[in-house]
């Protein structure tokens, strides 16, 4: 997918890496823990959750939570349930996050870009909950720091921005959702999308998308020759 000969604008110094359907394939699971947290929920109802849900990947989770109470379900609710939902949610997905398999190519672009600049992660996911999961996978020493909610991800991409010293134009986020597309637009660094095969091309008519990827094979592909290394078994 995508045009990975599209010429690169700058010298990339600082690679942001979504998590959730960038370097796992996490979202089935998590759309299926979606659909069993809210099948208390009319079928029609449940439709447009799911829907809602899939449509905004980089949302936090207490975000749509509230969404779909204002919006879907048109009830009130309540700081308990507010709780209980997220408590259901983690208790469904935490675990399996540990084993979910990696996105085509994530460990060798994580090995081979991590040795040449400095990669983060930032995630919708509640921040120690993210940095758990990525310790207990052992990705911990890939990344400068992992972010999560509740900061935006434009609030975090700010921050990394102020850390590093790197300008926008050299700094690339990789994320699956509008939302995140939406934070690189309104942080000015640069946009790859990956789309899982199969997959709706949700990026469509979004301008600065600059390219189209299915797997991280693709992405390093498409990196070669500025900052991520030739050497490396490609596929």
């Amino acid at each position: 997918m995508g045009n990975n000969n599209a010429p690169q604008p700058n010298p990339l110094t600082t690679l942001i890496l979504d998590f959730d359907g960038v370097i796992v394939e996490s979202i089935p699971m998590k759309t299926a823990a979606f659909r069993k947290v809210f099948s208390f929920a009319p079928p029609g109802h449940l439709d447009e959750i799911i829907a809602f849900h899939l449509d905004n990947g980089g949302m936090p989770r207490y975000d749509k939570f509230r969404h779909i109470y204002a919006n879907i379900l048109h009830e009130e609710l309540t700081p308990e349930q507010e709780e209980r939902l997220a408590a259901e949610y983690s208790g469904l997905t935490f675990d399996a996050m540990l084993t979910v398999p990696y996105v085509e190519g994530a460990e060798e672009l994580l090995q081979d870009c991590s040795r040449r600049l400095p990669l983060y992660i930032v995630s919708a996911t509640p921040e120690p909950e993210m940095q758990e999961i990525a310790s207990r996978r052992g990705l911990t020493g890939y990344f400068r720091r992992i972010y999560g909610s509740p900061k935006t991800k434009a609030e975090c991409i700010r921050e990394i921005l102020a850390e590093t010293g790197a300008s926008p134009g050299e700094t690339l986020f990789v994320g699956d959702a509008p939302n995140d597309w939406e934070a690189a637009c309104e942080t000015g660094v640069r946009f790859v999308a990956r789309i899982r095969p199969g997959d709706p091309n949700r990026f469509a008519g979004r301008p600065g998308v600059e390219v189209i990827v299915e797997n991280l094979h693709q992405l390093r592909e498409y990196l070669r020759g500025s900052v991520c290394s030739s050497r490396s078994r490609t596929p």
